[in-house]
């Protein structure tokens, strides 16, 4: 293993794919996530790496180029963000029904209108059911190791499925954080060469994501796609095993932090689980049996992990970097489906919205969500908690009376 070194979230990624081998890396440039395309391009130009970079046109030709290369046997990666996900979105879907089995990092940025640099999660999450295997990186280190470990999932023989790394933009894409590198044998050994079972040969027809003719043939491989991502959660625990075994380093779908005499506990993903962390310690040094499931996986979704580490709890809040409107928070109604079979369920579900375009989540924010599981009374069932202060609010109200807004505009 290399010493370590102090990398941005991007630059972790621009490594991992190195160190994976990577054969093509077909590119389009969008904020927060333009870095690892230079990085890889000045390894590239240097020779450091042997892999081809391809500037397309567009977000749209990039993952139509991802695609069809590693049909032909060749290990791609690429990257993207926010709009320009939004904008090669039709692909997704025929990636995964071609089963190809690329990596792609998404460093997310909340969707325009209003438009921002910022990060919120509704990029990633509105592609959680496109077939892609989706991870969720909380540190730069993280990032570095799941793509690694996406390979090896993503690659293998009982899945062949592309997967979504995501890391939040600024907060860890532009932020160094120390990250070991593993060595190329250390690689070597985790990873094998990208061996597909049927790739595009000249002379060898095959057939891949072509049009049928009645329903019953479409379901069949909707069907089969959902039960190789179902796979896909044994197999990334399989891999993450071996992942431990060379690098000491161990990643689990869903992982708890001073969990098991929690009564009060915060389900969360992504960079902000680091602030969330330093709330449950501050209620812990006073008394207050608080911890923190982390999801690192969304996709499959790991109900039966989420079941078994919030089974017994008095009550569990949700903390969503995201909002579908109409609905609430994406995660939090996943939760509750997960939960909903289990007898000894918490008595008190609470969904806390926060974070949305990268707006900053503060300790005292957290600890206020786990005051309201302590007070369920001064909460509405089902009801969305929406975590803004009241510095926040006196701003924007300021920004809309310059703007001349008399609050009876909507």
């Amino acid at each position: 293993m290399r010493e370590v070194d102090m990398l941005t979230g991007n630059v972790a990624a621009a490594w991992a794919a190195r160190i994976a081998d990577v054969d093509y890396i077909p590119a389009y440039p969008i904020t927060p996530q333009t870095e690892i395309i230079e990085t890889l391009a000045s390894w590239i130009s240097q020779g450091l790496m042997k892999a081809k970079l391809v500037q397309l046109e567009s977000e749209h030709s990039m993952l139509t180029a991802a695609g069809t290369a590693s049909l032909s046997g060749a290990r791609v990666f690429t990257a993207t963000s926010s709009q320009g996900l939004l904008y090669g979105f039709e692909m997704l879907y025929n990636i995964a029904g071609w089963r190809a089995p690329l990596v792609l990092v998404n460093v997310s940025r909340a969707v325009a209108a209003p438009i921002t640099l910022e990060p919120d999660h509704n990029d990633v999450l509105a592609a959680r059911d496109s077939g892609f295997i989706q991870l969720h990186a909380e540190k730069c280190q993280e990032v570095l190791d799941l793509i690694l470990i996406a390979y090896r999932v993503a690659e293998d023989h009982r899945v062949m499925l592309p997967v979504i790394v995501n890391m939040d933009g600024f907060y860890l894409s532009f932020t160094r954080e120390p990250v070991y590198i593993p060595s190329k044998t250390d690689v070597e050994e985790f990873l094998p060469p990208y061996n597909p079972p049927h790739p595009f040969r000249a002379g060898r027809p095959v057939v891949k994501g072509a049009a049928v003719l009645g329903g019953h043939i479409y379901a069949y491989f909707k069907h089969n796609i959902h039960e190789s991502l179902l796979r896909a959660g044994d197999v990334f625990k399989e891999a993450a095993a071996g992942f431990r075994e060379v690098t000491g380093r161990f990643h689990s779908p869903v992982e708890g932090f001073l969990l098991d005499d929690a009564e009060y506990v915060l389900v969360v993903t992504n960079s902000f689980t680091s602030i969330a962390r330093k709330a449950v310690v501050r209620l812990r040094e006073k008394g207050v049996p608080a911890g923190l499931v982390k999801l690192v996986m969304l996709r499959p979704f790991p109900s039966s992990d989420i079941m078994e580490k919030l089974r017994g709890r008095k009550a569990v809040a949700v903390f969503d970097q995201n909002i579908s409107p109409g609905l609430g928070g994406v995660i939090y109604n996943e939760v509750a489906a997960a939960l909903y079979h289990v007898k000894n369920r918490p008595e008190t579900l609470l969904s806390a919205i926060g974070g949305v375009g990268g707006k900053y989540t503060t300790v005292e924010e957290f600890e206020h969500v786990f005051h309201m599981l302590m007070h369920p009374e001064k909460t509405q069932p089902g009801k969305p908690v929406f975590l803004f202060r009241a510095d926040e609010l006196a701003h924007v109200q300021t920004a809309l009376r310059l703007a001349g807004y008399t609050g009876e505009e909507t």
